[in-house]
């Protein structure tokens, strides 16, 4: 599974439409056959920085997905919006997608 994270520090003034301008991008990413997950999480520190976590079955479908007509519409209007570069961690790990956390689990009512 190909696992990637990206910050995206987007302009102040255009933080409060960032999920909004994502979510064709989003929607249309998710429906790839080969999209494990796909999740945007806002900075609790930042409130202009926001967080993608997204995974793909193989590197093929990565590269499908990086090749598509959506990603390639999102990478032209993003830099009009972010405010510095994206900061991306990107590597193959083991598995298909989450798995449970072994040292937590909630207790019995």
């Amino acid at each position: 599974m190909i696992f990637i994270v990206v910050k995206f520090t987007v302009r102040p003034d255009r933080g409060a439409d960032w999920l909004s301008l994502v979510d064709e991008f989003t929607r249309a990413t998710r429906r790839e056959p080969g999209n494990v997950f796909f999740e945007w999480s806002t900075s609790v520190d930042n409130p202009d920085q926001f967080v993608l976590v997204e995974a793909f079955a193989s590197a093929e479908a990565g590269e499908l997905h990086v090749n598509s007509d959506h990603f390639r519409t999102a990478m032209a209007w993003m830099p009009e919006v972010i405010a510095g570069t994206p900061e991306i961690i990107n590597t193959e790990v083991p598995g298909t997608g989450w798995g449970e956390m072994a040292e937590l689990a909630p207790r019995d009512a």
